[in-house]
């Protein structure tokens, strides 16, 4: 896809300045820039959606783990007595 975008002088000017050192073009620090910004707004729009699912979960069957029960369990990681999760309860 071909589009065009507008940016302000200062901001062209360090993409020109970052492209030299990094001896690439500023075409492509520009589609680095969009791909990772784009990678980590997914993956965040991700545990967003993951975070709304399990609220409402919640709310529908009360199930939960306390914040006692997952740091025992968390803290049982990587030792000789690394517990099984534990069961969600209501």
């Amino acid at each position: 896809m071909t589009t065009s975008i507008k940016l302000d002088d200062d901001l062209a000017s360090r993409i020109r300045r970052l492209a030299e050192l990094r001896r690439r073009s500023a075409h492509w620090i520009m589609r680095e820039a969009i791909r990772d910004y784009v990678v980590r707004e997914e993956a965040r729009e991700s545990f967003r959606q993951e975070a709304l699912a399990s609220w409402s979960a919640f709310q529908d069957t009360g199930r939960h783990l306390t914040d006692e029960e997952v740091q025992a369990w968390l803290t049982s990681w990587g030792s000789d007595a690394e517990a099984e999760p534990p069961e969600c309860h209501e």
